[in-house]
């Protein structure tokens, strides 16, 4: 599958060999896109909410929204700022304060100095949060293998590579 940057964003209406689709033809592939993005997304937050679960099971999709945000926010530094992960999620910081307090009482995340400011607070997993997040992505990463192992490589590359260009023209 493509990475990011070897994405092809070219925003060409049709393929050179094909010809361009009418626009009554434009009108209902794109509504065929629509519905299926629509089933999509459904299917996405009631995943979100089945992999929340697996964490906790007193833990909402919202939640599993943010430990994901502050596993990969994390990386090898020392936290993440609450204000960053808001702001990639495009969420309101009351919100996002909601849900780290919850995640906190639930013992999956932690608030730690910033190494770099004395007044600032860093969120972090603990050892608790990072082995439950990383058992319920494994799991969930052999589940998708099993789905898209039945596909063949140009599609898997074909996919990549549209989801690549439709997440680019969203942002």
């Amino acid at each position: 599958m493509s990475t990011p940057a070897e994405v092809d964003h070219s925003n060409q209406a049709a393929q050179p060999d094909q010809p361009a689709p009418s626009a009554e033809r434009s009108e209902q592939m794109v509504a065929a896109i629509e519905q299926e993005l629509s089933a999509l997304f459904r299917r996405s937050r009631s995943a979100s909410l089945r992999l929340a679960r697996r964490v906790h099971p007193e833990m909402d999709a919202a939640g599993y929204a943010l430990i994901s945000q502050i596993e990969m926010g994390t990386g090898s530094s020392a936290g993440v700022r609450a204000s960053d992960v808001a702001q990639v999620l495009g969420l309101d910081k009351s919100t996002v304060s909601r849900g780290i307090t919850q995640l906190e009482n639930l013992g999956l995340i932690e608030r730690v100095g910033d190494p770099d400011d004395g007044r600032a607070r860093l969120l972090r997993l603990t050892t608790t949060g990072a082995e439950r997040y990383e058992a319920m992505r494994t799991q969930r990463r052999t589940e998708f293998r099993a789905i898209l192992d039945r596909w063949n490589p140009t599609d898997l590359a074909d996919l990549g590579r549209l989801l690549g260009r439709l997440n680019a023209d969203l942002g």
